[in-house]
Parts: structure tokens; sequence; C-alpha cells
């Protein structure tokens, strides 16, 4: 896609990893104009990000990748550590779980992130959107009206800009944003895409090897041929040529320089954890690795960030298509930037071997509870609960009806009377009975999360009139 003659948009987004794509089909299932500008000439090449938890799992099946995301994937395969050319035990570093009716999802599954981006970039172009590639963002204004965006290409107005331009984000710098954080650990590390002989090594398992100079991994990744390779240096820097990878390997493992048959992709960084003083200027919102930097262990930085753009995505939609005021936007730092935060600590205590890859990881316990958005509570959820899935009548299961950019207020084992509102914003949905939620109302936000829950309807038309959602009176 080329600029040409654009040049006004509603939501301007820089950067087209996980958490831009994702945001950017969010916004266009919502009809808002957004338009995507990538600095680099195509989509990120590595697998760098490739632990996808069961809370965003969730999240891509309701923007419409599921199906996708299961066919391309995988489940992480058990560890199994070597020494010395030789296998010694097996070990998991994961939680698995067995689906259940309110958590469909029990496990993490893997998939590298450059498939995780085609697909999220397959499915924009299916709702009408693209992304502009080789277009730098150079500069930018605001004012109480919108944002005015220096690109390479030419000047973009905007109503909104959103940051999603990674860890060395030009978008923060520009602003004077601070990211305050920690050297999670001294030892670089080096990450590659590898391919090597199939009579090699065998991708049953993750193969780890501990050296005096650090620890080195091998994993395979789901629906491809390659392994990816993680390695930590204690002394000396990471050499990340072709050739320096083989020897590493070699170096390392039982394996030879020449059973690497391909060097794929490779780079080098530090482990560290750094947290963005604030997520918002005026217009500009910071998302993603923008607003947080990450360790890799335990799998939260992608995670985490494509949950940002779940998060801003309808509360964006709602006030540019419905008339929502602005201050909504107020609660996308006052939800996200806690729960960051907690990732953040999280990450770098498992970097550490301080805490197990354990259900927090998984993120199925995120919500927000202290959230500004959070009104009541019903039955056995408190509204900032996560909304669980279950059965329910017609054969069909409860995320089946919340998928959609709409509200649904959920009614379990009540026959109460309801207002009406606007069925394009919000679904009403009755069930005789769900273990999950126990009797009351629930109001299921477009992001999956409980926003308002009672025993009744009072105060439910109140909640949702500053979003937008007004009451429709009966004739």
């Amino acid at each position: 896609m080329e600029l040409n003659s654009v040049k006004e948009t509603e939501v301007l987004i820089v950067g087209a990893g996980p958490c831009g794509l994702a945001l950017a089909c969010d916004l266009a299932r919502r009809g808002v104009r957004a338009l995507v500008v990538e600095q680099a000439p195509t989509l990120f090449p590595g697998s760098r990000g490739k632990g996808i938890q069961p809370r965003t799992r969730e999240v891509l099946d309701d923007l419409g990748v599921g199906d996708a995301v299961r066919e391309y994937g995988g489940p992480a395969p058990v560890g199994m550590v070597w020494q010395d050319g030789r296998r010694q035990q097996e070990y998991d570093m994961f939680r698995r779980a067995a689906p259940t009716e309110s958590e469909p999802y029990g496990e993490p599954w893997l998939m590298p992130q450059w498939r995780t981006q085609e697909i999220l970039l397959a499915r924009l172009r299916e709702l009408g959107g693209d992304v502009v590639f080789s277009t730098a963002l150079t500069g930018l204004d605001q004012d109480a009206d919108g944002v005015t965006a220096q690109l390479a290409t030419g000047p973009v107005q905007a109503s909104f800009l959103v940051a999603a331009d990674g860890g060395r984000s030009t978008v923060r710098r520009a602003l004077g944003i601070a990211m305050a954080g920690e050297e999670v650990d001294p030892a670089p590390m080096l990450v590659a895409d590898v391919r090597v002989a199939e009579d090699a090594l065998d991708r049953l398992n993750w193969h780890a090897t501990r050296w005096e100079e650090g620890f080195l991994t091998l994993c395979p990744l789901p629906g491809t041929a390659d392994f990816q390779l993680a390695a930590q240096f204690r002394e000396g820097e990471p050499d990340t040529s072709p050739e320096g990878v083989r020897a590493l390997i070699a170096a390392r493992t039982h394996l030879s320089a020449g059973d690497v048959t391909e060097v794929r992709w490779s780079s080098d960084f530090r482990p560290r954890a750094a947290l963005a003083d604030r997520f918002r200027e005026g217009r500009v919102f910071l998302a993603g690795d923008a607003a947080h930097v990450h360790s890799p262990a335990g799998g939260q930085g992608l995670n985490t960030s494509v949950q940002d753009a779940y998060n801003l995505g309808w509360k964006l939609g709602l006030v540019l298509r419905h008339g929502a005021p602005v201050a909504l936007l107020d609660s996308y730092e006052q939800e996200r930037r806690p729960v960051a935060a907690d990732m953040l600590g999280l990450s770098t205590r498992i970097h550490r071997g301080e805490q197990e890859r354990g259900a927090a990881a998984q993120q199925l316990g995120l919500g927000y509870r202290e959230g500004p958005l959070s009104v009541g509570r019903a039955g056995a959820l408190r509204s900032g609960d996560r909304a669980p899935d279950g059965p329910t009548t017609g054969g069909r299961r409860l995320f089946d009806v919340f998928r959609g950019p709409h509200f649904t207020l959920l009614a379990v084992g009540t026959d109460t009377a309801l207002p009406a509102f606007d069925g394009e914003q919000l679904r009403v949905h009755r069930t005789d009975a769900c273990a999950a939620y126990g009797k009351g109302l629930f109001l299921v936000r477009p992001d999956g999360y409980i926003g308002w829950a009672g025993e009744d309807a009072s105060g439910l038309a109140r909640y949702l009139a500053p979003l937008g959602v007004p009451e429709v009176t009966r004739c």
C-alpha cells in the first residue's frame, strides 16, 4: 500500500508489530479509519515473541483469527536437558491444564512472531485495511483537535495517534516520556531462527544445555521447519553472523556446525524491564513495547502488547463513532499501566528463577476491579473480572455470543425486566444457568471484561450513557 493521496485518517498507528496490527484489526471492524505505517520494508522476520498465552488466544479468537492460530501454532514441547551430548531428563517449564467450560485454552501456544503478524495482516486486509511500509515518522505536533504527523512521505493528520513502534519508540522519545526500569540480567543474549538436519535433532522436545558460558536452548517452532535458538553469554558479545551462530551451536551442543543447514534470522539483546512514566500525552497513546519492555522469560511481552491494543480499540471506537467523551480514553492508562507493571515484575522474577511459569503467566486472572469503568457485583463475579466462557442456550458458547465489537448484557438465571438499548452496540442474551457466573446481570465489555454487574437493571442505563450507548425509549 502507498500513501499517495492519503492525508487524513482517524487513527494513525505507528508500527506494524502484533500490537499495531491487532489494534488496526479491532478499529477496522468498528468502521474506524486507521492508517498503519511501518518504518521497515516488511513485517518483522523473526520468531522472537513466540508464546501465545491463553488469554491472548481468547483475544485473537474474538478478532477473527482463532482458526488460523490453531492451524499454524501448537503446544509447547516438553523440555529435554542435555549434558555432554547425552539426554539427561525431561522437564516442563509451563503450567498445563485441560480446557474447561470457563477457560477453553489451558496452556501456552507456540507460534513464531512473524506468523502471528502475517495472520493479523491478512485479517486486516480482509477488513479493508493495510500497512504502509518503508514509512518512518520523523516528527509530530498536536493540539486539542488532533495530531499532525510528519512522515517520510509527507504530513498526515489524525484525530489520534498510537505509538506501537517498539522499545526504542520514536514517538515516545519525541514526546519526551521517560521510561524507568532495570537491567534484568547483565549477560547479553542471542536469539535466532535456524534449520537443522532432520537426522541430527528431533522436534519432539525443547532442547536445553547449560555451560559455564551460559545456557542454550533450541525450540522447534510449530508450523515451520525452524528451531528458535536462545543463548546466554556470561562473557563476551554474541556473534549474530551465520558463521557465529553455527559455531555457537557446535560449541555448546552435540551438533556440528554443518548440522545447521540454514540461519534464517538472528539478533542480540540484553534482558531488561522498563515502564513508561505515562501511556498518554494528549491525543497520543503508547502501546506495546513502546510503553513497557519485558524480559522474554515467561512470554509476557507480546501478550501484554496485544491486550493493550484490545483495551484501547473499543474505547477509540466509542469516542470516534458513538459520541462517547474523549475523557473515556483516560481509562486506557488507568487500566493498562498497572497490569503492565505487574507483568514486568512477573517476567523479571521468572527470568531470575524466583517464580515458576504458573497460572499468573497465562493472564486469565488479570482484570480491572479497581479501574474507573468497573461498577457493581453479582453472583460469583465482580465488575472488572474477565468474563468466563461457558455453555448457553442453543448449543452455543458464551464466547460465540460475545464475539464482535459490541457490548453484551448477559442475564443469567433471571427474568428481570431490562431497558432497551441500541442493538448494534449492545446485545442482550439470556441463559438459564452458568456456574461461572451465578445469578444476576453482567454487562460484558467489548474486550471481554465485566464492566457493570447487578441483581437488577437499576443503574445500568446510567452506566452506559457516558459510553455512547443510550437507552432507547419504548413506544
